[in-house]
């Protein structure tokens, strides 16, 4: 970006390795993260493996994947070679790579949104639907083709691509003043942003159906060591982590996204240059492909129950060190406590059946969370 012509050629060359070292981490970050993710998804039980949001999170990972095994090699090329793209099929092909695999890896967690939405809000519409993997196979079908078309428009003469002030990249020309390339400019934008407002927005109705189905469960309470206490028990952990991950979804997406969508209006609009942010934007942009695998497959129920049960060890030995007067007030406690419900649940007998809940759940599909679990 900047002339380095009157710096020492050795300045140069370190200045060269040290600028070379962000993208080549990326890239590495990138691989790595969802090499492990598939390997997650390929040791995962055969029931997971038949749920519409599996097949879906297989899609995100293999997007990914290929996103940044065919970007990231060009980018790094450029710091070896600053006439790499140069090329003018090269350049055009880098700006298809950059378009695709953004607006496709935001179609796939808006579509896993969308997914979540109908089985936790609205379960009798996602059964008579029939979602399941091969639906979700069909969907992914229909993202690709889509946002393929969409992203060769530029190649089809409606936009141009340019090599960028860095030399690094190529992207569409976001500063045209033609009428074609400034309508696929705010098109493209207003796409992405489109699909990150309603994946968030989709996110947020999950959660709080999930904070109202919580809310009613505590204000129905149940017998200890019943089978519906422990059913209450087992939803409350799938509940907290399917909370934790749609907010956290929700910031990666917003905070990953955003800022590219914002200079891509931005450069239209005021038709300034800022390459030192439009760099920024792009990178952070990749960064999504990164966090990803660590969201939706990485962060399992698995590490969830060993959270909860580290935090109630925790907590039974900071209760254990209390005053033997307490401790012994406690357990009176405890044993009064025990002996009237046990009194209760012998002359009631009303506790919900195994059967009954299992009946429950299967006619619930949100009662079956499919996220990715050993």
């Amino acid at each position: 970006m900047n002339d380095t012509s009157y710096f020492p050629s050795h300045n140069v060359s370190e200045k060269s390795a040290a600028a070379m070292a962000v993208p080549v981490l990326m890239f590495a970050g990138g691989v790595i993260g969802n090499i492990t993710a598939i390997a997650a998804l390929s040791g995962s039980n055969q029931g997971r493996k038949s749920s519409a949001f599996f097949a879906l999170v297989c899609g995100l990972a293999v997007t990914d994947l290929l996103g940044t095994c065919l970007a990231s090699p060009i980018t790094i090329a450029t710091y070896l070679d600053r006439n790499v793209l140069d090329d003018r099929n090269l350049c055009e092909f880098h700006s298809f790579l950059l378009l695709f695999f953004g607006v496709a890896g935001l179609s796939i967690i808006f579509a896993m949104s969308g997914e979540r939405y109908l089985a936790i809000c609205c379960p009798y519409t996602y059964q008579r639907c029939g979602i399941d993997k091969y639906f979700a196979r069909k969907c992914l079908f229909c993202i690709y083709f889509s946002n393929i078309v969409f992203c060769c428009l530029p190649v089809m003469g409606m936009s141009e691509s340019t090599c960028q002030p860095s030399q690094t990249w190529c992207f569409i020309n976001w500063r045209a003043n033609e009428l074609l390339p400034a309508a696929y400019s705010f098109l493209y934008a207003s796409v992405s942003f489109l699909l990150i407002l309603m994946t968030i927005i989709l996110n947020f109705a999950v959660c709080g159906t999930l904070l109202i189905m919580r809310r009613r469960k505590v204000q129905n309470p149940v017998t200890r060591g019943s089978t519906r206490a422990r059913w209450t028990a087992l939803s409350s952990d799938v509940e907290a982590q399917m909370m934790t991950v749609l907010m956290v979804t929700s910031v990666v997406v917003l905070g990953c996204s955003a800022p590219l969508v914002v200079r891509v209006f931005a450069n239209q609009i005021t038709q300034k240059e800022n390459s030192q942010a439009d760099l920024a934007a792009i990178r952070i942009a990749a960064v999504n492909a990164i966090l990803d695998p660590w969201i939706y497959i990485l962060l399992r129920r698995t590490l969830f129950r060993k959270v909860r049960k580290f935090s109630k060890r925790v907590y039974s030995s900071r209760k254990s060190k209390t005053p033997c007067s307490q401790s012994d007030h406690h357990q009176g406690l405890a044993a009064t406590k025990g002996t009237l419900q046990a009194a209760m649940h012998s002359q009631a007998g009303s506790s919900p059946s195994s059967s009954s809940l299992s009946g429950r759940k299967a006619q619930c599909p949100a009662c079956s969370i499919d996220f990715i679990d050993d």
